[in-house]
């Protein structure tokens, strides 16, 4: 039996990140691949994704449900920390993988670090608007290893004192397979999703959750905006975070509109042919400021949530304003750039297991320091 590789994963889009990399350590003789499927994946209201991650055939799958709808964060992250401490304790990973910075990142490094695993965070280094960002963070700070997307976020965590030896630059996984040629035609996927649109935007919000008393607000001036604009909109359903019923239910009042198709949740490569294809991408989703670039799709970023992120030509900031929405939609129209590989060549599965075979990172200690004074 090789080593024992947890994989944790609470999202559609942590899951198709950190598929790639499961994919080729399972391939891999040495390792074997366990994985931990909670958060938004149990949830029917979002499709019960988590039927996604067994499709893929790995052997070893544990199921936990970590939330009931309206739970509160904190509420989500000590669910999460026991039912995986407990499953931790009976299997004995030789590494916890965690990407990005949900609550169920945040646990799944808690469990690790208070039960001497070894956490390797995908991701880190990164800023953002809400309390995300605090959470990469302090994820970064209990994990003992860091895969991440370029310098910028190594700087970052050599500058939190992270010891800059085990900080590994690979990029993001995802961006592999959308370089590849392994993604769905895009007439397969509008017949999977019965879209008849021949151009269409790609439409995600997200609640900020620090600023929830003006999300009502905020998503009724986005709607106007998106309405007068005349265009065709595929829409996907916010994460789960608080604040979600309020902008689902403002999305249900447009179903019947012959300009929007609504989902729960798409399949991720599905989602990436999508936006390979789209005329804009529009919201504040991770995937205008990370994903659009590599295709040089134009996004219209709205409000705070991706504050102090990578900046690049395509994309274009604005305020929760229906009329800045529509002046941003006509301008979208006219932007031309060059792909973006900020985050990545498209080498960072190689990357990725070229470091897990290495006999340098298993002798990682359990016991971390704050490292000082790097120049």
């Amino acid at each position: 039996m090789g080593k024992k590789i947890l994989f944790l994963t609470s999202t559609r889009a942590d899951f198709g990140k950190l598929k790639p990399l499961m994919n080729a350590l399972e391939k891999e003789s040495g390792f074997e691949v366990f994985v931990f499927v909670t958060g938004m994946h149990m949830f029917p209201k979002y499709g019960n994704t988590g039927d996604e991650v067994a499709k893929c055939g790995f052997k070893n799958i544990f199921y936990f449900i970590n939330q009931k709808p309206g739970d509160s964060m904190d509420t989500i992250l000590a669910n999460t920390v026991e039912g995986l401490g407990n499953y931790m304790s009976l299997n004995k990973p030789d590494i916890i993988i965690v990407h990005g910075d949900r609550a169920e990142a945040l646990a799944g490094a808690i469990s690790g670090a208070l039960n001497n695993f070894l956490v390797a965070h995908i991701e880190g280094g990164e800023v953002s608007g809400t309390i995300d960002e605090s959470i990469r963070h302090s994820v970064s700070k209990l994990a003992h290893i860091h895969f991440v997307a370029n310098t910028e976020a190594r700087n970052r965590l050599i500058r939190m004192g992270e010891d800059k030896k085990n900080i590994y630059v690979t990029g993001s996984p995802d961006i592999d397979l959308m370089l590849s040629n392994k993604l769905p035609s895009l007439e397969e996927v509008k017949r999977y999703y019965e879209i008849s649109f021949d151009k269409y935007a790609l439409f995600v919000y997200h609640p900020v959750t620090t600023n929830l008393h003006n999300l009502l607000q905020h998503v009724k001036a986005i709607m106007a905006g998106v309405c007068k604009s005349g265009k065709n909109f595929v829409v996907i359903y916010p994460n789960n975070d608080p604040g979600a019923d309020i902008i689902i239910e403002e999305l249900e009042l447009a179903r019947r509109d012959q300009h929007f198709r609504i989902f729960p949740c798409l399949r991720f490569e599905y989602f990436l042919t999508l936006l390979r294809n789209c005329e804009f991408i529009i919201g504040n989703s991770s995937a205008g400021i990370r994903e659009a670039p590599i295709y040089s799709i134009p996004s219209i970023n709205i409000g705070s949530r991706q504050k102090n992120r990578y900046s690049y030509k395509t994309i274009i900031n604005v305020n929760e304003s229906a009329q800045e929405i529509l002046d941003a939609i006509k301008r979208a129209g006219k932007i031309k750039g060059i792909p973006s590989n900020h985050f990545g060549d498209g080498n960072s599965v190689v990357k990725f297991v070229k470091v897990m075979k290495s006999g340098q990172i298993w002798k990682t200690r359990v016991q971390k320091y704050f490292v000082d004074n790097y120049v």
